[in-house]
């Protein structure tokens, strides 16, 4: 599979926002998720990345939302350090599909994860499509609403080696790191928090046509949304340099999509972006 280093920036379904957003965790959307300490005394130490994805899955199986929409800014930042950003509507349906609309809505772009392929329209027209899973979304969401036994089957799939499994430290919090010894920074590698059972960090090298790159890719503020969580900071790097920033804002669980919203043949307006409010 041929994977472009900035469609799986550009995917990133995973947190963002910084002080002025707020996740909504009304009534509506059940209470907030206990935090998992007392849920961690009483679990095993997985012996592998098979064992943690299953712990994952069984922490908050039932629970988690199923669908996602936010509004997210976008910040790039070239290789001077110049900066540019954009607005987008993303709206997830747990498991496998994400929806990207870029502002100003009338332009009609969008581009979209549904399973492992990803397609773009521009102009209302679709202009490609291609095989393109997003790890972000398994690891970030889809771990908690499939079965363990597809996830693990996708993670060795985009090159993780399930089998190795070592413990390290994150912002001042223990982590399970799957897919590389203890000190290697070099090998394909997904980062859990041990307390909560939430993905954090991911290193990985990617081909583009320049050549291979390697991503580090961080999920930060973690906060409740719905009786799941949510990482209201996304950040990427890409080489050791920043390349891409996410925040979000007016985040809602479980809200109601149109099945429409995911037509990979033709372009369908996102009727939820003002809805919801």
């Amino acid at each position: 599979m041929v994977r472009s280093t900035f469609s799986l920036a550009a995917l990133l379904l995973g947190a963002c926002a910084g002080g002025a957003s707020t996740a909504d965790t009304s009534a509506a959307n059940g209470p907030a998720p206990a935090a998992g300490a007392a849920a961690a005394a009483t679990t095993a130490a997985p012996t592998d990345g098979r064992a943690l994805v299953r712990q994952m899955h069984g922490r908050y199986a039932g629970k988690w939302y199923r669908t996602l929409t936010f509004t997210q800014k976008t910040t790039f930042t070239g290789p001077e350090g110049q900066t540019r950003e954009e607005t987008w509507y993303e709206a997830g349906s747990i498991p496998g599909k994400l929806r990207i609309d870029v502002a100003p809505l009338d332009s009609m772009n969008a581009f979209m994860f549904v399973g492992d392929s990803a397609f773009v329209f521009r102009g209302g027209k679709r202009v490609n499509a291609r095989a393109d899973r997003n790890e972000l979304m398994t690891l970030g969401f889809d771990v908690y609403g499939q079965s363990p036994d597809t996830t693990e089957a996708q993670l060795t799939g985009l090159g993780f080696d399930l089998g190795t499994i070592s413990e390290g430290t994150w912002q001042g919090k223990p982590v399970w790191i799957v897919g590389a010894a203890a000190g290697d920074t070099t090998a394909n590698q997904f980062w859990i928090e041990k307390d909560r059972l939430l993905f954090v960090r991911l290193l990985k090298k990617e081909q583009n046509p320049q050549g291979a790159v390697r991503l580090d890719v961080t999920f930060d503020r973690y906060e409740p949304l719905g009786q799941g969580w949510i990482a209201p900071l996304v950040l990427i790097n890409v080489n050791g340099r920043p390349y891409m920033r996410e925040e979000y804002s007016d985040m809602r669980a479980d809200t109601p999509l149109d099945a429409s919203l995911y037509d990979t043949r033709s372009y369908q307006k996102p009727g939820w972006v003002g809805a919801a409010n």
